[in-house]
């Protein structure tokens, strides 16, 4: 029987912008869990590597690839470079992403458009390049949605309606993929990241939630990993990780 941290052993894991935040947290616990990891990112190049460094001192083969997940040619180079490196794709996380307010008169197409080309072509272009290596090892694919995908938010028009997309995304492509590919998605709630500027908007909304905190990213990455590990009959979920707040 393995242990826990064996779990993955043997395995690829591919987790899109990654070079920080809860990307990170995703990309050091597949390691922790025994897969080898590739990362992806688009301008943090210095955080890339050290994070690479991060997962090789856990004794699993590690690589960054730079990757505009909107663009069709980056993202089929990146996932040709991965499989040929790696071997293959076993788990796919789509967690490149972008986040932004804006209240809703002042929101421009372009501010639109750019929410949508990174949170919702972005999941769509990498899941369907890395397809046949997920095929082939029967793979699951998590998305990274967001607890503004299954509630309003009145200054964030654009990233909700983006995240509302990557659920919708979730449930097509778990019966289109289905049966050798599993899909499903985490949405995240209010997770504290250490954001100095953001600490009395994260206080005032602990307060608010039922759990009487907010998360933390290792919190988000273990949903990740239950997803990496769980039954394959389960696919299609939308799990919200939000210590309640949007009950």
């Amino acid at each position: 029987m393995l242990k826990k941290a064996d779990v993955l052993s043997g395995k690829t894991v591919l987790v899109t912008g990654a070079a920080k935040r809860l990307g990170r947290a995703v990309a050091l616990a597949a390691a922790e869990n025994g897969a080898d990891v590739a990362i992806t990112y688009r301008e943090s190049a210095r955080e890339a590597r050290l994070v690479v460094g991060e997962l090789a001192r856990r004794g699993v083969e590690a690589l960054a690839v730079r990757c505009d997940v909107t663009d069709e040619k980056s993202v089929r180079e990146m996932v040709k470079e991965v499989a040929r490196e790696l071997g293959g794709v076993d788990v796919l996380v789509n967690n490149a992403a972008n986040y932004e307010t804006a209240e809703f008169e002042k929101l421009t197409v372009s501010q639109w458009d750019a929410i949508f080309a990174s949170n919702a072509r972005g999941p769509f272009l990498v899941s369907r390049e890395a397809l046949p290596y997920l095929r082939k090892r029967k793979g699951r694919i998590v998305n990274m949605g967001s607890l503004g995908g299954l509630r309003p938010w009145a200054s964030h028009a654009h990233y909700c309606s983006s995240k509302a997309a990557v659920h919708m995304l979730t449930r097509v492509m778990a019966k289109a993929l289905a049966p050798e590919v599993a899909v499903n998605a985490v949405a995240p709630g209010m997770i504290d990241l250490g954001d100095p500027a953001a600490t009395a908007f994260m206080k005032r909304m602990a307060r608010q939630t039922p759990m009487r905190r907010n998360g933390t990213a290792a919190e988000i990455a273990a949903a990740v990993m239950f997803f990496a590990t769980a039954p394959k009959f389960i696919t299609g979920q939308v799990l919200a990780v939000d210590g309640g707040l949007g009950l």
